[in-house]
């Protein structure tokens, strides 16, 4: 037992110290020693994504927990507290957000330190905001008082302006942002935000300017640099839009060619020449966005975009070729799209979503339309990159996974009833034997 504690408690230790704090719930780091091996196991499976188990376990421990005459002499009371905040983790990262909220409120209304139920009205608010319930979000919110624990001190600013932001209160979410501008881990996101905070305020060039800085910032992260590309992109179709064409140029030309926004950036780019006549200059961006996926929006615009410059650069036999072969790619996209409208109404999309093997890639969703047997997914990458989409993905892969979960569980019913149907033929012929010998003894006895 003692072994396997230690083993536990190494594995916590080693994989996530976010998740395993002592009882001291002001200290978020693992615990030194574990106590109850019950709650490691919970942990232990919260460390593998495994979620359901992870919440089945720590429940049932909890509520044994409680049940006891004496809680404080159970091995779990070292980490209640931990334990308490942890149920309410999982079940939100199961999307149970409802128990989730119910687990949290009940730390923040118990007799808990400050630090603790600050922390746990920000894990409150952080639900009602990822559940899009904003003005929830903001009554919850400002409950916080007194002492902040340390680790999520910039990460509840931050919320709170995400909040402010998502309520139309653009000045106050601006004040919060500037102090954010430059912590670690916020670079990018907190200026981006800025600048759209700043905008809706109506101070279009201070939110202009914060763009243009976090469109320059410096890094080899790629979410950084996800949202660095995003700043310049919606800079350069805010120029682009008000004819400033060099200036949108300018800003397009920053986005990185392999980020998420690279294909928007590249047709606004071409765009913002041909605007100003250099077909010849536009030819560059378009050519290179023509050879990439065409089901993506702008790579078909940029399909009809490319003859066009030829055509007024009047190399009229290039621009009848390139069209051509435009046409016979829209064609081939037409009967992609049909058949892809013919599977989804047979079912096979949802078949196609849990294959196992696209789960073990990060980049699943996007090698999903690659599969030549799969054209139910080929215009569909936009929806299922969307968050509604994936939240309800996530949902349809957790109710397939306690499907195969109830299969399990009822064969091993049977094999228990197998096994009782046998000790039961083995007992039976014992029983009557048994019950003549009991009462001879008993009669025995009182004879005596």
């Amino acid at each position: 037992m003692n072994r396997l504690l230690a083993l536990l408690t190494i594995l916590m230790l080693s994989a996530s110290p976010a998740l395993a704090g002592s009882s001291d719930s002001s200290d978020r780091s693992a615990p030194i020693v574990l106590k109850d091996l019950y709650f490691g196991e919970a942990l232990y499976y919260a460390f593998q994504g495994e979620w359901f188990d992870a919440i089945a376990r720590l429940d049932t421990e909890l509520m044994q927990h409680y049940g006891v005459d004496e809680p404080e002499l159970d091995t779990l009371h070292f980490h209640i507290n931990q334990a308490e905040f942890d149920v309410g983790d999982f079940e939100l990262a199961y999307r149970m957000h409802q128990r989730a909220g119910r687990a949290i409120t009940a730390v923040i209304e118990g007799n808990v330190a400050e630090p603790v139920r600050n922390e746990a009205i920000f894990r409150l608010a952080r639900i009602y905001f990822q559940k899009n319930q904003p003005v929830n979000a903001q009554y919850a919110v400002e409950r916080v008082e007194g002492v902040v624990p340390d680790p999520i001190r910039h990460d509840l600013d931050f919320l709170r302006a995400q909040i402010l932001m998502a309520n139309g209160r653009f000045a106050e979410a601006a004040g919060i942002l500037k102090d954010l501008t430059d912590v670690q881990g916020l670079e990018g996101f907190a200026s981006y935000n800025l600048g759209i905070a700043l905008i809706g305020d109506g101070k279009e060039l201070k939110g202009r300017r914060y763009l243009d800085r976090t469109g320059r910032i410096e890094t080899g992260d790629e979410l950084t640099l996800a949202i660095r590309d995003k700043a310049n992109l919606v800079l350069g179709s805010k120029l682009l839009t008000e004819k400033d064409y060099e200036g949108a140029k300018e800003m397009l030309d920053r986005v990185s060619l392999t980020g998420p926004f690279s294909s928007r950036a590249l047709l606004g780019s071409g765009w913002a020449d041909a605007f100003r006549g250099r077909f010849e200059k536009a030819l560059v961006p378009w050519s290179v966005l023509v050879t990439r996926e065409v089901t993506d929006a702008s790579v078909q615009e940029a399909m009809l975009a490319l003859p066009y410059a030829y055509g007024k650069l009047d190399v009229s036999s290039k621009a009848a070729l390139v069209y051509n072969n435009s046409l016979g790619k829209f064609d081939t996209e037409i009967d992609k799209l049909e058949a892809s409208i013919q599977n989804i109404r047979e079912g096979r999309f949802l078949v196609a979503l849990v294959r196992e093997e696209l789960k073990l890639d990060a980049d699943w969703v996007v090698k999903l339309r690659e599969l030549p047997d799969t054209p139910e997914t080929y215009y569909l990458l936009d929806l299922m990159a969307s968050h509604d989409f994936q939240e309800s993905l996530k949902n349809y892969l957790d109710l397939a996974a306690l499907r195969l979960k109830l299969d399990g569980w009822g064969s091993d019913l049977n094999a228990f009833e197998e096994i009782v149907e046998q000790r039961r033929a083995y007992y039976e012929p014992l029983l009557p034997e048994s019950t003549t010998n009991s009462g001879s003894l008993t009669r025995g006895g009182a004879c005596v």
